[in-house]
């Protein structure tokens, strides 16, 4: 019985550390067939085409789940401040946290949903009906071809969308903070402009490169390996969600560590929100 167990888990542990391998040796083969089409204007119309999908048409989604942000924000914190009479102060806490935490990561949670399950779902299904394997024949790069462009996408397009979920959460704290709940607009921005700083409002975009890197190629990498038949293609939608969920969440710890220590390192001294 303990041997059993000991193969099983043996067996187990190699089979993951061969899917690792298998997967940093994709998404690094998509990276750089990235870098490739750069230089190439005859994949700048497959780098368009997936702009408009993953871009334009996500818009939408990310204002809204922006707006809602900074609504809810104004309505959670408006309390607590006010009773130690600060509620001025209420956009610096509202506009701070939008623009380097909940906007960047709930837009990359958004475009998770939205983006990478249907990237993952279309791959798939193009896996299971072998057209994967027709574009190989033909002699083309499906990376090349089929990832480089949805990757490219969706590094150039996640930090303008969360551009946008940032403005919208400005947009709907301001709202609640000065409309319905009787702030003072002035002091409102007043102490908004003191406390937001361009260092701020830089590291939720910079997040957003890191965010949109990571959904495009798990997306793609559960999308080229996933199972056959409807079962599979639904199963690597669902994996490449929890997936991209779950490294979102990681980048974004990571990151904050990483982007606090710098910001001590150049301005020591001085308080960072």
């Amino acid at each position: 019985m303990v041997e059993s167990v000991l193969g099983s888990f043996g067996a187990k542990t190699i089979a993951d550390i061969n899917n690792i391998g298998r997967a940093a040796r994709f998404i690094w083969a998509g990276l750089v067939a990235s870098f490739r089409n750069l230089f190439h204007s005859k994949y700048y119309q497959l780098i368009w085409t997936q702009m408009y999908i993953i871009g334009v048409r996500s818009v939408s989604v990310i204002m809204v789940t922006g707006a809602f942000v900074g609504m809810t924000l104004a309505i959670q914190t408006h309390g607590t401040l006010a009773s130690v009479g600060m509620e001025e102060r209420l956009g610096v806490l509202i506009n701070i946290s939008v623009v380097k935490e909940f906007g960047p990561v709930l837009a990359a949670v958004m475009l998770a949903g939205r983006i990478g399950g249907a990237l993952t779902a279309e791959l798939g299904t193009m896996k299971v009906t072998e057209q994967i394997e027709a574009v190989r024949s033909m002699g083309t790069d499906p990376i090349r071809h089929l990832v480089a462009p949805r990757v490219l996408a969706c590094l150039l397009l996640t930090p303008i969308l969360i551009i946008y979920a940032d403005l919208l959460g400005i947009i709907g704290g301001y709202y609640m903070s000065v409309v319905q709940l009787g702030i003072n607009s002035r002091a409102y921005w007043t102490f908004s402009a003191t406390g937001v700083e361009f260092w701020d409002l830089s590291i939720g975009v910079i997040k957003g490169f890191f965010f949109g890197g990571v959904i495009a190629s798990i997306s793609c990498y559960k999308g080229f390996h996933c199972r056959e038949g409807a079962e599979g293609v639904g199963r690597a939608c669902t994996e490449a969600f929890v997936a991209s969920f779950i490294s979102i969440l990681a980048l974004n710890f990571a990151m904050g560590v990483i982007f606090k220590a710098i910001y001590n390192t150049l301005w020591p001294g001085v308080s960072l929100l």
